[in-house]
């Protein structure tokens, strides 16, 4: 090997820069570690710690913020914690551009994109299809009622053509997408977590947030999807609407069908009462009779004009949006508005519900707000006179004159004036020692410490420029994610010490060599890891026990050349430079690698979240992997060689094993091709009858893995919770009958916040009786309380996404198939082999599917298709590549060579000559793969049991299937000619 020293010299200077770089993860987990024990379950007390320390020089120099910056960080399916993608409103973005137009053509457009975008297709692409559509030319983009406004600035004047308009729309609308990943980013950075991390997914308007150690589920929630859209409004009194109320109820007796008469005293009727402080605010009559006082119990004085139990709210909502109710409000009232404050519990709150005050602001034709809260420059919580939780608010110049003159009439005509968050009144307070001058204000309401301090932090912040929507989700109980990696550490011990005695047991000294090899592979892939600052998941894990798999392959792939070449009678010097040449092994490890790393980027591009971890690790263990086998190993061969050591590469064990091969593979093509149809066959039936078991990835909803106190019936289960939820829902068994696995797609269509706390409560409801009554709604959301009991994870994905998600795991599949035809096109230098190898990785596919669509109903571990799966089909096509292209680079070998046959025996002859390299790389990944499965944990035992049945089937298809292939896809006058040219070339090297 030249240029031996210079590579000793890098591989030792790469190996300190990456002790270098680990060591940053080393002393940040130990100032994490002590944090923990010092809080003792404390988050904030944790996150205070970690804040003190930021500054503070650690180690060589660095401050603790700069040594964290630098470390490994564990993803959320290892720490625990929450995943939300929101997805920020581009149909609210261009609503707003075009100044919040009441335009047809416009609102038709924006609806029909809506409905009809693609999987995949950014939102702003489909408005542009649908408003060419609509507008059939009849209006410009350009026109005053759409986009030439003063919300543009002068960007679109009447002048400028569609093309024109659209160019400057993506603009605006990539600014506006921008402008709501800083705000979320602030928000974030105070939420106060250990190491978040936010990311802006290409152009698509969605933003992935990641919260490691994140525990308070709706907190979070409410925190990133909040607009703060800040407004201040004056506020109607109740004497004000009493007659519209009172016509509003008669109006509705005529209409609305009328109900029992009797009398109801109901505990939520009491309640309100009591809240009110009268049992005569209704002066109507009986229940029954008064549609909306049925439902509204009117206000007595100051600007709550009714309040309702929440449950109602909907109902009401209904009748006061009404156009025959609406044409009551007469005079400045026409522009009424009606808003709903904070929730608020009455009384028991489990028992009887939570309210709701009713408000009526007095708005204008613009329904824009005499205040809003771009004037806000700073916010805190704060308390209040009374000593209860309230946000003090400091505004500008501008805004402080307007609070005076606001503040002032207020004073004056004994009015209120109403705070006003995305439409929900906080507070209305009077005004009752004259203006207010300084820009000062407060908002004050049933809060606690915690909820004034996002609320401050969301006001410090800024408001979206639209509504944020969470279109997926996903949260892990901490107590889950050390289970995980427990799992992950079991598995990689275990695989990696199979590995190296397989290695030892079937090479000997040469395999020791191998062995020293994978750890310095281990060494640099780790520190490749914390060089890029990667946050390691359980799919990165799993990349990493694959590597120590595909690690072996390229020593397997020299070893066993250098085999051949010894009982060739070659000398041991000789052995093993022909086996490092590029007519050695070195094309055949070149071939294999490139396909795989096709493959990889393929999941690189295509894949998201954990996906894209795995891709991550793999690519980078690919290229650590061939470094260390090529010449770390060689390293050690060539100091046997320079002392005169013995080295066979074989013990006493392995010696004749695989050797002397001399099966008709080609004669039993007849046989593989009927029993490879019959798979076929019956996988495209069971597609049909039995379907596949698509995961929430691809269709969309909520998964929920529940714990319990004790074993269960998934079958009582799925009843009872399909009487709560009144729609189907798919339950299973999760590892054990304690542990089940829920799925619904209850209220999927919709990314409130709202609804997913709907759903977590119906779901507590239907599972209430199979826990202790310690075990609070609190405790079943938040499984890190208490016994660690309830949902132990929870996922969520909108059915937009899992269109996307669907789209691109097509691409991704259909698109490594494509390369990888063309590169072997190009690199064997003829389409037969292409399309054996293609052929075969078809037959693999469609084989691992029917596998899942046969047994995903009785096997005791989940199979579903997601993203994970997807990832291992891909994997699966990279692995049976590697092994077709192991015998094809034999058959391309012997062809160019001296090896004596027609075209078939050539074909067949290189199949027995590779069948310990085929056999050897395929065993050392089953054997990792099985070590994954039995150990690897419930969440990703479906993952491998794919990657294991494709590992078998893909050794299969590229003995079998390829070339067999490639032998029938040649026509006899190739052949002929082939055959023609490869015995003139024996012949010419006899005459040398």
């Amino acid at each position: 090997m030249q240029n031996k020293g210079l590579i000793k010299f890098f591989a030792i200077i790469f190996a300190l820069v990456c002790i270098y770089q680990l060591s940053f993860t080393y002393v940040s987990h130990g100032i994490q570690n002590d944090a923990k024990a010092l809080a003792k379950g404390d988050t904030d007390k944790e996150v205070a710690y970690l804040e003190s320390m930021k500054d503070s020089v650690v180690y060589l120099g660095y401050t603790y913020g700069e040594v964290s910056d630098k470390q490994i960080n564990k993803g959320l399916d290892l720490e625990g914690g929450i995943n939300v993608m929101l997805e920020i409103s581009v149909k609210d973005i261009l609503h707003g551009l075009a100044n919040n137009s009441t335009n047809p053509v416009l609102n038709k457009a924006l609806d029909q994109a809506t409905k009809n975008r693609q999987g995949n297709q950014d939102y702003l692409d489909a408005f542009f299809i649908a408003f060419d559509d609509v507008s059939k030319g009849s209006v410009k983009l350009a026109s005053p009622e759409l986009f030439t406004n003063r919300i543009m600035d002068q960007a679109v004047n009447t002048e400028m053509t569609d093309s024109q308009v659209k160019a400057v729309l993506r603009k605006k609308v990539s600014e506006s997408i921008d402008s709501a990943f800083g705000v979320l980013t602030e928000r974030i950075d105070k939420f106060g977590v250990v190491q978040p991390n936010i990311q802006k997914i290409g152009e698509t308007g969605r933003i992935m947030l990641e919260l490691p150690g994140a525990k308070d589920i709706d907190r979070v929630k409410k925190l990133v999807s909040s607009t703060a859209q800040l407004e201040f409004w004056e506020a109607y009194k109740v004497s004000d609407m009493q007659n519209f109320l009172m016509a509003a109820n008669q109006t509705l007796v005529a209409t609305e069908k009328k109900v029992d008469t009797k009398e109801v005293k109901t505990a939520e009727n009491d309640s309100i009462e009591k809240l009110l402080g009268s049992k005569d605010s209704v002066n109507t009559a009986k229940k029954g009779n008064n549609p909306l006082f049925d439902k509204l119990m009117p206000g007595q004085s100051g600007p709550v004009i009714g309040i309702a139990a929440a449950k109602d709210t909907a109902k009401i909502n209904s009748y006061l949006k009404r156009a025959d109710i609406r044409a009551l409000l007469i005079g400045e009232q026409r522009f009424a508005r009606f808003a709903w404050g904070k929730p608020s519990a009455g009384g028991d709150k489990d028992k009887k519900g939570t309210f709701v005050e009713l408000y009526a602001l007095k708005t204008n034709k613009d329904n824009v707000a005499p205040l809003a809260g771009n004037v806000i420059t700073g916010a805190n919580s704060a308390f209040d006179q009374m000593g209860k939780p309230s946000v003090e608010m400091q505004m500008s110049a501008k805004g402080a004159q307007k609070w005076e003159e606001m503040t002032g009439k207020a004073y004056r005509e004994q009015g209120f004036i109403a705070i006003v968050l995305d439409n929900v009144v906080y507070s209305a307070p009077g005004v009752t020692t004259g203006p207010i001058s300084g820009g000062n204000s407060q908002i004050s309401g049933a809060f606690d410490v915690t909820e004034t301090k996002d609320l401050a932090n969301i006001l410090r912040a800024g408001k979206l420029p639209a509504k944020a929507e969470i279109v997926q989700s996903e949260i892990v109980g901490p107590s889950l994610g050390q289970e995980a990696i427990d799992n992950g550490i079991m598995s990689s011990v275990v695989g990696l010490l199979l590995v190296s005695l397989w290695m030892i047991v079937y090479y000997g000294r040469a395999g020791w060599y191998a062995n020293v090899a994978l750890l310095v592979n281990l060494l640099f892939l780790f520190g490749f890891l914390a060089s890029l600052g990667a946050v390691l998941t359980l799919p990165g894990i799993a990349g990493i026990v694959l590597t120590m798999g595909t690690a072996v392959d390229a020593n397997i792939i020299i070893y066993e050349r250098a085999k051949e070449e010894l009982r060739a009678g070659k000398s041991l010097d000789e052995a093993v430079k022909t086996s490092y040449s590029w007519r050695g092994a070195m094309s055949s490890i070149t071939d294999a690698n490139v396909t795989h790393v096709l493959t990889g980027l393929v999941l690189l591009i295509f894949g998201t979240g954990p996906v894209k971890g795995f891709a991550t690790t793999l690519l980078i263990g690919i290229f650590t992997s061939l470094f260390t086998s090529i010449f770390i190993a060689r390293l050690f061969l060539d100091n046997d060689i320079r002392k005169g050591n013995v080295v066979t590469f074989v013990t006493g064990m392995s010696k004749n094993w695989f050797t002397n091969f001399h099966f008709n593979f080609l004669g039993a093509k007849k046989f593989t091709y009927i029993f490879s149809s019959l798979v076929v066959v019956v996988s495209c039936i069971s597609f049909y009858v039995n379907g596949l078991d698509q995961g929430i990835d691809f269709v969309g909803g909520r998964t929920f893995q529940v714990k319990f106190e004790k074993s269960v019936s998934a079958d009582a289960v799925k009843e009872e919770l399909e009487k709560t939820f009144n729609e189907a829902v798919d339950v299973k068994v999760f590892g054990n009958d304690s542990q089940l696995r829920i799925t619904t797609k209850y209220k999927v269509k919709e990314n409130t916040v709202e609804a997913d706390a709907e759903v977590n409560k119906k779901l507590y409801e239907g599972l209430k009786s199979h826990y202790s009554n310690d075990v609070t709604y609190e405790k079943f959301v938040n499984a890190y309380q208490g016994k660690k009991l309830g949902i132990m994870q929870a996922s969520k994905v909108s059915a937009v996404v899992a269109d996307d998600i669907k789209t691109n795991s097509f691409w991704a599949v259909l698109g490594s198939m494509a390369i990888v035809f063309i590169y072997l096109m190009v690199s064997f230098r003829r389409w037969q082999y292409s399309l054996g190898a293609i052929a075969a990785v078809a037959h693999d596919v469609i084989f691992v599917l029917g596998i899942y669509s046969l047994c995903y109903k009785f096997m005791p571990f989940h199979m579903e298709m997601d993203q994970h799966f997807i990832a291992a089909i891909l994997t699966v096509i990279g692995y049976s590549m590697n092994d077709t292209v192991i015998v094809f680079d034999r058959i391309r070998e012997y062809l160019a060579g001296k090896t004596k046959g027609n075209f078939k025996e050539i074909v067949n002859k290189s199949i027995n000559t590779t069948m310990s390299r085929t056999v050897n790389t395929s065993l050392t990944m089953i054997l990792v793969l099985l070590i994954m499965f039995i150990f690897g944990g419930d969440s990703i035992r479906g993952f491998i049991f794919a990657m294991l049945v494709g590992i078998v089937v893909g050794t299969y298809s590229s003995l079998f299937i390829a070339t067999p292939v490639l032998v029938d896809t040649v026509s006899a006058k190739d052949k002929d000619r082939i055959e023609h040219e490869h015995n003139d070339e024996i012949v010419a090297e006899k005459l040398k």
